[in-house]
């Protein structure tokens, strides 16, 4: 087992690392820039580390500072948590070349699916349903920008091949705009990403967004956790998610969950990783793959009762999957609100002092916090501050928890989009589930 790890992220995923480290019995070390120094995990860790100041460049995405503080302290493992640089394969090369264990897939892996195009030939090759596209990049030849087109049909959608977030994708609806598009797109990821690499791809107008979580050791076992669905998005992000996805086919379901499994054998995966798929019509349709911990794990340990991130220091350990496939069983419905502070009407973000911070309790509540009445939540990082969770033996059980646990829920002195959550968790149509990944922001008139 792993003797120390610095965990290499900051908020309520340290604070979630930490405690999965206490529990396995191996020692920690934060990391934290000036603006952080009164986090939750950076005063419950053995150790910490200060290494930049409130600038994420300069902090937390400073590759030498985390480097440094992983020697000084004589840690063997990096968390990278998510975001930050958990899916950048240059800094795993370097933890690695460093002698230090990185907690998730290889470089090489991390590489590949970082890359849209080699991510979904990845696929193809291992049997993962994808969607109808251009099976490669883009060139500027006109009449082959035209054949693919008309192969795939309109609308389409040109995609950045290093895109993620939502950037870098526009979608075209006849053949009038296509070449624009292209070259527009091909402009904007270059400036963005640094790579004008673009493929084209059928765009579905009404999917969900149906992810399956999966496991695997780097030593011939995988295993999935099943699905959730992460339909109700704002602007391409998240905000509120459930496990497992409702009103699914069950065939396609036994099919794709398989087929996550198979690809991750294939392509001798390791750790933790998200198939993301578009599902629409009763199809699964890959459009990436995280190669990290989600934001929304939660809500598959409460389905499974699988403890994910010890699962992850388990592998980079060097030990085998603690579970067999037949040993994971679904139980009950999961839901998950992500807390942000911010208005729930405009969004704009409310960093300050919490002036009074009460979390929700009761059977089948969770929260993932690392907030505290006093503690000061600064404007420099994202604004997520919390993920509220709960658990039933069925959904309408989970749902009606999770509408008590929102209104029990007090954070005092900033503000929250906890009113948005309590009306979704009361919308007739989230109710009845299904809804697609464009019903939020109609909703919200955007």
């Amino acid at each position: 087992m792993l003797d120390k790890v610095l965990i290499a992220n900051r908020g309520e995923i340290a604070l979630r690392i930490l405690r999965a480290c206490k529990e396995l019995g191996i020692k920690t070390v934060a990391v934290h820039s000036k603006a952080d120094r009164d986090l939750m995990h950076v005063r419950l860790a053995d150790e910490a580390v200060c290494i930049g100041p409130a600038s994420s460049a300069k902090s937390y995405l400073h590759i030498p500072a985390l480097i440094a503080a992983a020697e000084v302290t004589d840690a063997d493992a990096i968390h990278p948590g998510y975001g930050f640089l958990s899916e950048n394969a240059n800094f795993a090369e370097q933890v690695e070349r460093s002698g230090f264990a990185f907690i998730g897939p290889r470089p090489e892996t991390i590489r590949m699916m970082g890359d849209k195009v080699a991510a979904i030939e990845a696929m193809k090759l291992a049997g993962v349903p994808t969607v109808p596209g251009s099976d490669g990049p883009l060139s500027e030849d006109e009449d082959e920008l035209y054949a693919i087109a008309e192969r795939i049909g309109y609308p389409v959608i040109i995609k950045a091949a290093a895109g993620g977030g939502g950037r870098g994708m526009r979608v075209v609806h006849s053949k009038a705009s296509l070449l624009s598009s292209v070259s527009i797109t091909i402009g904007e990821a270059a400036a963005a990403f640094g790579d004008g690499t673009v493929y084209m791809e059928k765009f579905l107008q009404n999917p969900r967004h149906v992810e399956v979580q999966v496991l695997a050791d780097g030593q011939g076992h995988a295993v999935h956790l099943y699905d959730r669905d992460c339909s109700l998005q704002r602007r391409h992000q998240k905000v509120l998610e459930e496990a497992p996805a409702p009103l699914l086919d069950e065939e396609a379901r036994a099919k794709v969950l398989k087929s996550c499994t198979d690809a991750c054998i294939e392509i001798n995966y390791r750790g933790a990783g998200t198939f993301e798929f578009l599902y629409e019509d009763g199809g699964f349709y890959f459009i990436e793959m995280n190669t990290r911990v989600q934001v929304e794990h939660p809500v598959t340990e409460m389905v499974t009762g699988i403890d994910i991130v010890k699962e992850q220091l388990r592998i980079a350990s060097g030990l085998p999957l603690s579970v067999r496939q037949e040993d994971i069983k679904l139980r009950g419905h999961s839901f998950e609100c992500r807390i942000n502070a911010e208005d729930s009407r405009t969004f704009m973000p409310s960093p300050g002092k919490v002036e009074l911070y009460h979390a929700p309790g009761g059977l089948g509540v969770r929260m993932d916090s690392h907030l505290y009445s006093g503690y000061t939540v600064p404007p420099h990082y994202d604004s997520l501050i919390g993920k509220l969770i709960t658990w039933g033996e069925s959904r309408e059980i989970a749902l009606t928890r999770m509408r008590i646990a929102l209104d029990e829920l007090l954070v005092e002195g900033i503000k929250t989009n906890t009113d948005l959550h309590k009306d979704l968790v009361r919308d007739s149509a989230f109710q009845k589930g299904g809804v697609n990944i464009h019903y939020l922001e109609k909703k919200l008139g955007l």
